[in-house]
């Protein structure tokens, strides 16, 4: 089921990434994370595969939010995650709630790739103080699915 959940009527909660602290083995919530802005009734928006990028000392991590685009946050300090960067790819119907947007959006060498529903790959660079060092890092094969760890 597709839903605009990046909308205030359905809260910060629904359709955001849950952030927990590992505490003696066990989970624990810390926070939540939602993109900061509002989308339109039109726009899918949950959050959606992503990955983490590799930063040295910190928890960064890009993610996919449909036609919310993609957005680049720092979750280090668990219980208050911060939007570092973001692209957001607009709706597709303005009267409409179609599927579509960016499904899939990974860290890969230096790069975000996109796999949007509606216009195919897409890929994107960017140039941050927090990840630059990150796109010194090169990875061989990669499978987002398993969250790699990394060599400098």
């Amino acid at each position: 089921m597709q839903l605009p959940t990046c909308h205030p009527g359905f809260g910060p909660t629904r359709g955001a990434d849950g952030i927990y602290d590992i505490v003696d083995g066990s989970l624990e919530l810390r926070s939540y994370y939602k993109i900061p802005r509002i989308q339109a009734l039109t726009e899918n928006c949950v959050a959606h595969n992503g990955s983490l990028i590799p930063v040295e000392g910190k928890d960064v991590m890009v993610q996919a939010w449909y036609q919310g685009g993609f957005s680049v946050f720092d979750f280090t300090d668990s219980a208050n995650p911060t939007e570092v960067a973001f692209w957001d790819r607009g709706p597709i119907s303005a009267t409409d709630l179609v599927l579509g947007g960016a499904w899939s959006v990974y860290w890969y060498n230096g790069h975000i790739y996109s796999s949007d529903i509606t216009r195919g790959l897409e890929v994107f660079s960017i140039d941050d103080p927090l990840v630059n060092e990150a796109k010194k890092v090169r990875m061989g094969t990669f499978n987002a699915q398993s969250q790699p760890s990394y060599d400098r």
